[in-house]
């Protein structure tokens, strides 16, 4: 079970006349007002999936596999990426009986040459791209000391150069969207620092400050961009990652999924940049 915090901001399109009108304010006896704002134009209507693309690295299993489900079980086409390729099939299978298209996107993310690939692919086969997840993770229990200048690069390369490579590369696609959204998986280490963690750690830092510099860039073509940092998540990283966390306090990956699809379908005039997840056994705000 997760407890979750938000960070909210409204949004004001650039340029948008939001000067104020004074009116009588009925039944007061003063000379008060009332403040009439003209409308802000906006996309009404929620998230409609029907055609709709989404990409979702690591989906093969955790976070990403249960990201995928719930966004086929909802609709969506998918574009799905993993680094095993029979194991993609078999998820990619599991996704099609949903009813919707899969285009399967094996590839290694820590290749320079992999991430606009697979963007592309989906874009080509499935008419389109919409949603972008950057979920794909890897993470290695080293102390900084232990840790070589390759499982350095590594961690960095999968979890902070692809995120921005494959951002990079859909941003053409996502301006002719009518719902462009991307959203990174990040973690409780992007603003905490553990023991062991060390290139982890740092991906991850950087995965959040990238997040926020593509959300200002992007913020006045209507594309919308997320970051959700969940704590300790039941996927195959927490034994070697965490082995001191009870099984049982684990926050479940469909619960994340959930929150992805929160965030895509809140359509209206606030936008969510940053989820924080706790597991329910840890403090409040600690």
């Amino acid at each position: 079970m997760a407890f979750l915090s938000f960070s909210v901001f409204p949004i004001i399109p650039f340029g948008e006349d939001v000067s104020a009108q004074n009116s009588p304010r009925p039944g007061n006896r003063r000379n008060g007002f009332c403040v009439t704002i003209p409308e802000i134009p906006r996309k009404r209507g929620g998230f409609r999936v029907k055609g709709k693309v989404a990409l979702v690295t690591g989906a093969t299993r955790g976070i990403g596999k249960a990201i995928a489900k719930l966004l086929a079980e909802r609709g969506l086409h998918l574009g799905i990426n993993g680094r095993d390729e029979e194991t993609l099939r078999k998820v990619g299978h599991e996704l099609e009986a949903f009813g919707v298209k899969v285009c399967l996107l094996p590839g290694d993310l820590s290749r320079v040459d992999v991430p606009e690939r697979i963007v592309k692919t989906t874009a080509e086969r499935l008419g389109g791209l919409d949603v972008l997840i950057n979920n794909a993770g890897v993470a290695l229990s080293r102390s900084i000391e232990e840790t070589t200048p390759e499982e350095w690069d590594f961690q960095m390369a999968v979890n902070a150069r692809a995120p921005f490579l494959l951002s990079r590369a859909a941003i053409p696609y996502l301006r002719r969207s009518e719902v462009p959204t991307i959203v990174n998986i990040a973690s409780v280490v992007a603003v905490k620092g553990y023991v062991n963690q060390g290139a982890y750690t740092a991906s991850k830092h950087a995965l959040l400050g990238f997040t926020k510099v593509l959300a200002r860039e992007l913020h006045r073509e209507g594309i919308r961009v997320h970051v959700i940092s969940p704590g300790g998540v039941a996927t195959d990283l927490i034994p070697s990652m965490r082995p001191d966390i009870p099984p049982e306090t684990l926050i479940q990956p469909e619960e994340i999924a959930e929150i992805v699809w929160f965030l895509l379908s809140h359509r209206g005039n606030a936008v969510i940049d940053e989820v924080n997840v706790r597991r329910i056994s840890n403090e409040p705000w600690k």
